[in-house]
């Protein structure tokens, strides 16, 4: 099996931190979690873009997403960080593109860099920020990643829009990946998202079923053939919940009761390892080559290496 596989962290906006009353020690429990999962070969660990709780605001801890990013890439040795993604109505892209060339330095090129429209209204209404409607939205998603990517190869970078102008921009260091810090646009839109991955992205996220998955591809790959663009040139991932146990039974006491109902990613996985074995077969098949999972019991690390024993390692 050649998928790869990524780790969504336990940064608190999931409720994972809940107990961990001092916030260092919250840190330090993610931060273990990045670790083990660097140790046993996850490709990938992701932090999300949020300020506060889901899927209720409360007082529990939610680490925030660039500062985190930049601590961990000094915490990890090998692992690939990044983000489900930057929500870009809370940074001017020209300063994003800027931090990150910087976090890039910092790992040793070890960045992804996930950008996507935002959605979450309480948020933006909280902080203070505007709340365009998702057309808006996603109209300065596509301006803000001719801008960043224009921060990251020219040596004064230059971008007149409507929402973002940069006039002699200088970006140094522009990062140490060539020929530049790999960039994923996070979402399945099909007509505006998905067509902004097939012109600017390296990585796609997308979420769903494996019908939902597979539609989703055959949408990027006819967006990619009008912008003449190698489709096999774009790295698919996609997100799911994994509950992991010696059996199945087992595996689905772990499963949370508050998600009953709620879109699971690419179906939940849910079982024994001869039972998940058989799901990421068929995520493969429909063409996902790196799958990132969120595990209910993150904080139990020896779930991680149970995984990586059977499916990494």
């Amino acid at each position: 099996m050649s998928l790869q596989f990524g780790l969504s962290l336990p940064q608190g906006w999931n409720m994972e931190l809940v107990g961990i009353k001092d916030p260092i020690e919250a840190y330090e429990a993610m931060a273990r979690v990045a670790q083990t999962a660097d140790e046993v070969g996850f490709a990938s660990a992701w932090l999300v873009d949020h300020f506060h709780t889901t899927p209720r605001p409360t007082q529990e801890v939610t680490f925030e997403c660039w500062t985190t990013t930049a601590a961990l890439t000094r915490d990890t040795r090998r692992i690939r960080i990044g983000q489900t993604v930057t929500c870009n109505g809370y940074r001017n892209p020209a300063l994003l593109a800027k931090m990150a060339s910087t976090v890039d330095v910092l790992s040793h090129g070890r960045l992804n860099f996930g950008i996507g429209a935002g959605w979450h209204e309480h948020e933006y209404r909280g902080y203070g920020y505007d709340y365009p409607d998702t057309a808006e939205r996603l109209r300065r998603l596509g301006e803000a990643v001719q801008v960043i990517l224009a921060m990251w190869t020219q040596e004064e970078a230059v971008f007149e829009g409507k929402y973002y102008q940069v006039r002699g921009a200088i970006n140094q260091p522009k990062g140490v990946q060539q020929p530049h810090i790999p960039l994923l646009i996070g979402g399945g839109g099909e007509k505006v998202t998905l067509k902004l991955v097939a012109q600017f992205a390296d990585i796609c996220n997308v979420y769903g079923d494996l019908e939902t998955l597979k539609h989703k591809f055959a949408v990027l790959k006819a967006h990619c053939e009008v912008v003449g663009r190698d489709f096999e040139s774009i790295h698919r991932t996609a997100g799911a919940l994994c509950c992991i146990g010696a059996t199945d039974e087992q595996a689905q006491a772990k499963f949370p009761p508050a998600l009953d109902g709620r879109p699971l990613g690419a179906g939940a996985l849910v079982g024994s390892p001869q039972t998940i074995r058989q799901r990421l077969t068929e995520l493969e098949a429909i063409g996902v080559q790196e799958l990132i999972l969120g595990f209910p019991d993150i904080l139990h690390t020896d779930t991680l290496r149970f995984f990586a024993h059977e499916f990494i390692t």
